[in-house]
């Protein structure tokens, strides 16, 4: 499933979401300029978890230290995988940034991807590979869609073998089924492999972001205001 558009729009212009965007795409672009330097731009600027348990084991870490879990939120691997990340965040984000305002917003999407790298590292602490992606926090802004717009309609595309079909979906099933497939395929992995392979998806950052958007969202959204009519 590949979601088109939703049916709710914005009341005020997406200032942090778009700016967001353009960050991601301005980081990409430099990073197809890096050429045979690349990997190790996404080695020192992705979240490496192995490297980040063994600082934690050190006696001081210096900001540094910290630096990655915010740096590898803009950092792609291809441009498939920004192109689907940054068009879930179009069209989820800005209803998201509408109820929060702008400031809160950006900090709560900030915070939804270290609670996504805080998961991976969870998950797997000796992981060798860097987690790189903005999909950690933008599970973050699909949670407190999930419960801020359960009932919005998200025409969605859908390829069944040969046939292609355009179908509008209630965002709780679309969101929920989401999030129950990232949640089933990170245990399988688990399971199956008896750790977390190197490399792939890192399907416990989007679980761990989800989670961090759902429990945030109660302290970073505005209430609606409402008026009285006579």
């Amino acid at each position: 499933m590949f979601p088109l558009k939703d049916d709710i729009p914005s009341r005020h212009f997406p200032v942090v979401n778009l700016v967001l965007i353009i960050a991601n795409i301005l980081s990409f672009t430099y990073e197809m300029s890096l050429g045979p330097q690349l990997e190790s731009f996404i080695v020192t600027h992705g979240f490496v978890p192995v490297r980040f348990s063994a600082e934690l084991a050190g006696n001081f870490m210096p900001l540094s230290s910290y630096l990655p879990v915010f740096t590898s939120m803009f950092i792609h691997g291809g441009l498939l995988h920004v192109f689907s990340n940054l068009w879930m965040l179009w069209i989820f984000g800005d209803n998201v940034e509408d109820r929060m305002g702008h400031g809160r917003y950006l900090l709560f999407y900030l915070l939804c991807g270290v609670g996504a790298a805080l998961a991976q590292f969870w998950a797997n602490p000796q992981a060798q590979s860097p987690m790189i992606g903005a999909s950690g926090a933008i599970a973050g802004v699909l949670g407190a869609y999930f419960l801020l717009y359960p009932r919005a309609r998200i025409l969605t595309f859908i390829p069944i073998f040969i046939l292609f079909y355009l179908v509008e979906i209630p965002a709780y099933f679309f969101i929920g089924f989401w999030f129950l497939m990232q949640f089933l395929q990170g245990a399988a992995q688990q399971v199956i492999v008896g750790r977390l392979a190197e490399g792939g998806v890192a399907w416990w950052a989007h679980v761990g972001g989800f989670v961090a958007g759902v429990v945030l969202l109660y302290f970073f959204k505005r209430e609606e205001k409402r008026t009285d009519r006579v």
